[in-house]
């Protein structure tokens, strides 16, 4: 391992500095950074209305059975969390994107982000305003942050106010005309778009994302696509998780209900990859097998402060296969270092998880677990065998001894800053 970590600082750590210094990708991972205590709070929100503890619903239905917008009432506090930070979360981006990366430039952040918010809107952003248009609201803020930040420079579209006006109303107008550029620009796209028969960008987004996925089958050829699909999107800031559901459930139902038939007949069951298949044997922790990376910050990253810090709020989440909060604290969206084990992780337990069943080593999935249910158990309950959680657990521990070489490049890497940020800060004292 030792000589893999020093291939990786030698020849790939450089190049994924440079990546990582990268204007545009640094004022996207701080958005990420600052919603963090959102995102942790929404996920307990998610984990507390979804305990999967039998029994647990239908008790809090019996001490508080009053229904509420068709939700019993006990999810309600829950749920208002949610919508007060995943339903909201791609507003949130598209602000704190345009605000980071125009105020990088030395110009007025918050005007960029406010001008973002409402370039999002003009395109059609209120039908997305959750995870689903988050890769809309990442594109616009950063070229309407790009577009902004230069027009606001042009003396020409300045608008001087008269001596003695308060410093905060001139700057509001001297970014009027700007703002009123940029928004309009992103109308005039919308409308052009209407004239094409695109009525909304983010629906037809995720229309045109999701469609070559309709046609996959229960074979592993698309359980491996599926494997490298979800992450790839994921690494981008895209939800991959709900961009893929809809192929999930396509595929889900039908394989279920004919494997539960089948196992009643004592035949062959006929599918084996289906969203439990998923659920219990690659999304560990969630996409990417994140609880495998969480294992492995506790066995060799513990030096990292900022890696130990979110590993600490996160196992917990994390058991309930909840990530958000690695995915946008560590964080995993842009971070070169963990791309490779991130992507790779699910294909290769895929691949194991569909060999195992294949061979008859783990009988198939014929039971829908409750996506929050805890590896090992999953995989048990999923399979109605020990097997099925053996396999969950071989599958968890290779994630882990996957994840430990980058865990320990990412964590040299800090102890080198650190070292360098004292010895300079010595030197300044000096």
């Amino acid at each position: 391992m030792d000589g893999f970590v020093q291939w990786m600082e030698k020849h790939f750590m450089p190049k994924a500095s440079v990546i990582a210094a990268q204007r545009h990708l640094v004022a996207i991972r701080d958005a990420f950074v600052v919603t963090m205590p959102l995102m942790i709070l929404g996920a307990l929100a998610v984990l507390i209305n979804n305990l999967p503890i039998p029994g647990f619903p239908e008790l809090m239905d019996k001490l508080f059975p009053m229904i509420v917008n068709d939700a019993p009432i006990w999810k309600s506090f829950g749920g208002n969390i949610w919508n007060g930070t995943f339903a909201i979360f791609s507003i949130l981006v598209a602000f704190l994107v345009a605000y980071n990366l125009v105020k990088s430039y030395g110009k007025d952040g918050i005007a960029a982000g406010t001008v973002s918010v409402a370039s999002f809107f003009a395109v059609g952003g209120l039908s997305g305003t959750d995870a689903t248009g988050l890769f809309i609201a990442l594109v616009i803020a950063l070229i309407s942050g790009e577009i902004f930040q230069r027009l606001v420079g042009n003396d020409k579209l300045v608008i001087k106010m008269p001596d003695g006006v308060p410093p905060a109303v001139a700057k509001s107008f001297a970014a009027l005309l700007p703002a009123m550029i940029t928004i309009s620009l992103f109308s005039l796209i919308t409308s052009i778009l209407f004239g094409f028969g695109i009525e909304n960008i983010v629906v037809s987004f995720y229309e045109a994302v999701q469609k070559p996925f309709m046609g996959l089958a229960n074979s592993y050829p698309s359980a491996l696509l599926l494997a490298f699909i979800t992450p790839f999107l994921w690494f981008f800031g895209l939800h991959g998780a709900n961009m893929v559901e809809p192929l999930m459930q396509t595929i889900n139902l039908p394989a279920i209900d004919a494997n539960i038939k089948a196992l009643e007949a004592g035949e062959k069951i006929p599918y084996i990859v289906n969203k439990p298949f998923f659920d219990s044997f690659v999304n560990l922790g969630g996409t990417g097998a994140t609880l495998g990376l969480l294992i492995a910050i506790f066995l060799v990253g513990r030096k990292n402060k900022p890696f130990k810090i979110i590993t600490n709020l996160s196992f917990a989440p994390g058991i309930f296969n909840i990530n958000e909060p690695v995915m946008f604290g560590l964080p995993i969206v842009l971070n070169p270092i963990m791309f490779i084990p991130f992507i790779i992780i699910p294909m290769i337990l895929v691949t194991i998880a569909y060999v195992a069943t294949a061979v008859g080593l783990v009988p198939a999935a014929t039971v829908i677990v409750p996506w929050v249910t805890p590896p090992i158990i999953g995989g048990f309950l999923a399979t109605k065998s020990i097997a099925g959680g053996v396999l969950a657990a071989v599958n968890l521990l290779i994630s882990v001894l996957i994840y430990i070489p980058f865990v320990k490049v990412a964590t040299d890497q800090f102890l080198k800053q650190e070292s360098a940020a004292l010895a300079q800060e010595e030197n300044t004292q000096a």
